[in-house]
């Protein structure tokens, strides 16, 4: 089965040297591609460029990204997107991107690379494109599994919201895990089934043998 897998962190510019991003590493997502592909599947994986993982990905396809806008184009230049069996959408994409700089006078920055002697910088944000909303209208017959990662609230509160991602996203199931649900991972599915697995590896092998 042709399968995708996005993994690692996306990064938006501030300027043409500086960006803003997250701390993601992208080792879950490389993690379950090599599984998936230990478990006879072809994948596609996109990976953020500056994921710091540095176990090897072994993959039928690997391509990397920055922007939250990279990964859309990669997945919308996929071809035979019809036979996509699953997307695991593992990859910690950017919330916000960089709208405007204005600069201490209030004047918009210009430069490519913005001087420190500029003074104080404002960063106006604005939200980013929300990847998973796009995946099913791009593949209205794959199997779509999404991520949420909670810091505050309880584990009930983190599986509230991978329940209200499966809904807005239409998607058939949603990883969530976090502070807010504490120590492994939950499996949340769209028929209201929520399992709970241990870690990486545990998590990893029950998408390898289940999801698919």
């Amino acid at each position: 089965m042709r399968v995708i897998v996005t993994c690692g962190p996306s990064s938006e510019p501030i300027d043409a040297v500086r960006r803003i991003t997250n701390f993601s590493t992208g080792e879950l997502g490389i993690l379950l591609a090599n599984a998936l592909t230990a478990a006879g599947h072809k994948v596609i994986c996109c990976k953020g460029a500056s994921a710091t993982c540095h176990i090897p990905l072994d993959c039928a396809e690997a391509h990397a990204f920055e922007t939250n806008d990279d990964v859309l184009a990669l997945l919308r230049a996929v071809p035979n997107r019809e036979s996509i069996g699953a997307i695991f959408h593992a990859a910690a994409l950017a919330d916000f991107r960089v709208k405007g700089v204005a600069l201490a006078d209030g004047t918009q920055a210009s430069a490519s690379k913005i001087s420190s002697r500029s003074g104080e910088l404002t960063l106006t944000l604005e939200p980013a494109t929300k990847l998973i909303s796009e995946l099913r209208p791009l593949f209205p017959a794959s199997k779509i599994i999404g991520w949420k990662y909670q810091l505050d609230g309880t584990r009930d509160d983190a599986i509230r919201k991978a329940r209200e991602q499966i809904a807005e996203a239409h998607s058939n199931a949603c990883i969530v895990n976090g502070a807010a649900y504490g120590d492994g991972f939950g499996w949340c599915a769209a028929a209201g089934e929520v399992v709970h697995l241990a870690d990486k590896s545990a998590l990893c092998a029950w998408l390898a043998r289940r999801a698919v």
